[in-house]
């Protein structure tokens, strides 16, 4: 198992962001990679991270402005080529097929509920795990 893992966190909302941080602790699960955030507050600036590499896991906030995540997720999927895998954050779970849309791997509604949270991450992380081995 690799030592660290990095989740880049995209919000404009500094609450949301802090949310994140705290649902997901030093690692969302015992069987994955204590995990190091790259924040992000502007699609341009999360653009950037991912040109520069290094990044496990998007965790993009559907509900940011001035684009929200679902839009910029699927930005991502087009133009970033071994694109990272995408955990949407979701203002109303009828949203879900917007999730789909966007092709985000796992989707989980906003506020951030911890255990929810912390399983779909965990899951997206053992999932580029088995990728990557």
């Amino acid at each position: 198992m690799q030592a660290t893992a990095t989740v880049l966190v995209y919000s404009d909302d500094a609450n949301t962001r802090e949310q994140v941080r705290l649902a997901t602790g030093r690692r969302p699960a015992p069987d994955v990679p204590l995990v190091e955030f790259v924040e992000c507050a502007t699609p341009a600036a999360v653009l950037s991270e991912l040109d520069r590499g290094g990044i496990d896991v998007c965790v993009l906030d559907g509900e940011a402005v001035p684009m929200g995540g679902m839009g910029l997720c699927r930005q991502i999927k087009d133009e970033v080529f071994n694109a990272p895998p995408v955990l949407l954050l979701m203002g109303r779970p009828q949203d879900a097929w917007l999730a789909t849309w966007s092709r985000a791997e796992a989707a989980v509604t906003l506020p951030v509920e911890p255990v929810e949270f912390a399983d779909a991450l965990a899951s997206l992380l053992r999932r580029k795990a088995l990728a990557g081995a």
